[in-house]
């Protein structure tokens, strides 16, 4: 099975909205242009830059006519309330009516965890979340499962990011650490591409569609935002583990398709 993991790509309306929009709609293409073509797409959070409803409806509409299944992820830039009264009841949250929710495809489980914390940057599950995914991995032990969420669960080196990460990231390890079919653990956030070990499997973190941070691992200097490639990753899940790759979007040598 193949998944494609997009990550933040901010969109919003407006003398703005030109830029985000162009970059998620570049990534989509590239993502259509692979052979074979993945089987899913996951979005990890910060699907909009305001959390307004007008965004989302943006959002609605340029992944409508996507023709592959499409995921969606709260990050701390979105709104629970405006995300579930645009796409509620829809494939696109897993046709529930709540942020984290999974999918149950015949080669793997997609979990998609809800990080968001309203007036924060920093990411919480929260015990209620956290015994659901029990429940969810328990449930099908013998297939490969990827956990998707914005926040990162784990310091990566950078202490700005770090002080804004999952703060129940050891209590998501102990879940993780009973169902050794965790596969992958898909993040965001950090607008960087960074790879770690984690609870006895691996997390990966996506760039950004739109803009990536400056790798800015001094206690004594700020993230800024540099001009270096947009990319997503693609992750390959088979009944031996998972291999994800980084494909270049942006500065990227492939075709892209229309959609």
């Amino acid at each position: 099975m193949l998944i494609a993991q997009i990550s933040d790509p901010h969109l919003t309306t407006g003398l703005l909205a030109a830029e985000p929009a162009a970059g998620l709609h570049r990534a989509l293409g590239r993502v259509l242009a692979l052979r074979p073509r993945p089987d899913c797409v996951v979005i990890t959070g910060d699907l909009v830059d305001h959390g307004r409803p007008d965004e989302y409806a943006a959002l609605r509409e340029l992944i409508g006519k996507f023709p592959l299944p499409v995921y969606l992820t709260t990050g701390n830039h979105d709104d629970r309330e405006s995300l579930l009264d645009t796409f509620g009841g829809t494939p696109w949250l897993g046709g529930g009516f709540s942020a984290y929710y999974h999918v149950d495809h015949e080669a793997a489980t997609i979990v998609v965890l809800d990080s968001l914390v309203p007036g924060s940057d920093a990411g919480r599950l929260g015990e209620e979340q956290l015994g659901w995914l029990d429940g969810v991995l328990a449930g099908r032990p013998e297939v490969p499962a990827i956990l998707c969420l914005h926040h990162p669960p784990v310091a990566v080196g950078i202490p700005a990011a770090d002080s804004i990460r999952l703060a129940d990231g050891p209590a998501l390890a102990e879940v993780i650490g009973r169902h050794r079919h965790v596969v992958r653990v898909a993040a965001g956030h950090l607008h960087r591409t960074v790879t770690t070990g984690y609870a006895g499997t691996v997390l990966t973190v996506a760039p950004s569609t739109w803009k990536q941070s400056t790798l800015t691992m001094a206690t004594d200097e700020m993230i800024g935002w540099v001009a270096e490639p947009t990319a997503f990753l693609l992750h390959r899940i088979d009944p031996d583990g998972c291999v994800t790759h980084t494909v270049q979007v942006s500065h990227s040598a492939g075709q892209t398709c229309g959609f």
